[in-house]
């Protein structure tokens, strides 16, 4: 059995048997400041709402033997940390959880802001309860996915675009992340056109508490 826990804006507690994983610990969320037991850390880029540089080395302490697996860029902006680099089409085993690697960019911002790297994480056990975190970007959709984290708002993105990301990847089910720039009515807003305009269903998981993949 798979669960997830949202820990605010990016940040996603993963649970499968005896293997916790937490996926994107920024600076828009302090949920996860003093977790401990955890075997890995996936960053999918390096700004800080993804990455903090402030709290990481508190995380590494409580979590010695935690892996920390990144985005390459990631590795210039936590040098006190030892890394493993995640590249896109890799494929990892933690556990009994399996974690493929996708994308590559992070989507445009703007033409005069020069684009790093971003990487998706697909996490799944044996090949199914699969899970789908993209980071910032929407131009990989993997296949047969069980729950996508879904952004919500972001200046690199319109709500046309989480749509049509949504629409595409064809999720059973879904909860929106990248919610830290947006009050409650951009929140109500996007979560009730992702469930109007496409077949996955999305909910609430804003109160942290730990479901299942499924």
């Amino acid at each position: 059995m798979m669960t997830l826990a949202h820990l605010g804006h990016s940040t996603v507690l993963v649970s499968a048997g005896h293997t916790r994983i937490l996926i994107d610990p920024g600076n828009y969320s302090s949920d996860w400041h003093h977790l401990t037991g955890l075997d890995a850390v996936l960053v999918t880029h390096a700004h800080p709402d993804h990455i903090d540089p402030d709290w990481v080395g508190h995380l590494s302490a409580n979590n010695p033997d935690a892996r920390w697996i990144v985005e390459p860029g990631v590795a210039d902006v936590v040098p006190q940390l030892t890394v493993q680099l995640a590249r896109p089409a890799d494929r990892l085993s933690l556990g009994e959880v399996t974690i493929d690697v996708v994308g590559g960019r992070h989507a445009l911002i703007h033409r005069d802001i020069p684009r790093i790297g971003n990487v998706g994480f697909v996490l799944s056990i044996a090949d199914q309860r699969r899970f789908f975190h993209p980071g910032d970007a929407l131009d990989t959709v993997p296949s047969d996915i069980a729950v996508a984290a879904i952004p919500a708002h972001a200046p690199w993105c319109s709500m046309g675009q989480i749509v049509d990301f949504v629409a595409e990847l064809g999720a059973a089910s879904g909860f929106l992340i990248h919610d830290g720039l947006v009050n409650e009515r951009g929140w109500s807003l996007a979560f009730s056109r992702v469930n109007e305009m496409t077949d996955t269903m999305v909910v609430d998981r804003r109160d942290g508490r730990p479901f299942e993949v499924g």
